[in-house]
C-alpha cells in the first residue's frame, strides 16, 4: 500500500500546475496567459484604490521602471474583497492608476483572492506560498506574491512591506 501510495504522489506531482499554466483577463477585457512571462521575474500583487496602502503603486512603478528592461514584470490584480476599497470600475481603476501613478505594468480585471470566487490563479499563489500560520488566504491589499523566471512562487509578501523591501529579492532573481 505504501509504495502505491508513493507511486501515486510521485505520479500527481509529474502533472502539478505550474504559474505559468494559468489565464488572467486584463483590466481592458483582453485574455492574457502567464505563460507571456515565461523567462521573467513576476511580482503579483492584489491592489486597491481606497487602501492605505494605495500609495505602494507609486514603488511598484519605481521597482518596474527599473528593472522592466532586466526581465522584471509587475501584476496588478484590483480587488474589492477587503472592505470595499476597490469600489470602481475597471476603466476607472485603469484611469486611476495611470493618472494618480503613472502606472504603465499590466492591471488586470477586478477580481476576488479569496472565497469560492477566487480566480484560479490566486488559488495557486496561495497553495505555493501560504500566509501568517500557515493560512491560504489574502489577508489584506497589496499581498505579494513573487515568482522566478522558470515560474516558481519563490516568496509571499504581507501588506506592510514596500517595494523597495522587496527589492533585493527581485534583483537576486534577475541575476540568476
Amino acid at each position: 500500500m505504501k509504495i502505491f501510495s508513493s507511486l501515486l504522489i510521485l505520479i500527481l506531482s509529474l502533472h502539478a500546475q505550474s504559474f505559468y499554466d494559468f489565464n488572467a483577463t486584463s483590466i481592458d477585457g483582453q485574455n492574457i496567459s502567464m505563460s507571456n512571462y515565461k523567462d521573467k521575474v513576476v511580482l503579483v500583487v492584489n491592489t486597491a484604490s481606497e487602501c492605505k496602502f494605495t500609495p505602494q503603486y507609486e514603488g511598484l512603478q519605481a521597482l518596474y521602471t527599473k528593472h522592466k528592461d532586466k526581465g522584471l514584470v509587475i501584476l496588478g490584480f484590483p480587488s474589492n474583497q477587503f472592505r470595499e476599497q476597490e469600489p470602481a470600475s475597471n476603466k476607472e481603476i485603469h484611469f486611476f492608476c495611470t493618472s494618480t501613478y503613472h502606472v504603465d505594468f499590466p492591471l488586470f480585471e477586478k477580481i476576488d483572492v479569496n472565497g469560492k470566487n477566487a480566480i484560479p490563479l490566486y488559488k495557486y499563489l496561495k497553495k505555493e506560498k501560504t500566509g501568517f500560520m500557515w493560512t491560504e488566504s489574502i489577508k489584506w491589499n497589496f499581498t505579494k506574491f513573487l515568482v522566478d523566471k522558470k515560474g516558481k512562487v519563490i516568496k509571499r509578501y504581507g501588506s506592510t512591506t514596500t517595494p523597495k523591501e522587496i527589492e533585493k529579492d527581485i534583483t537576486a532573481l534577475l541575476i540568476d
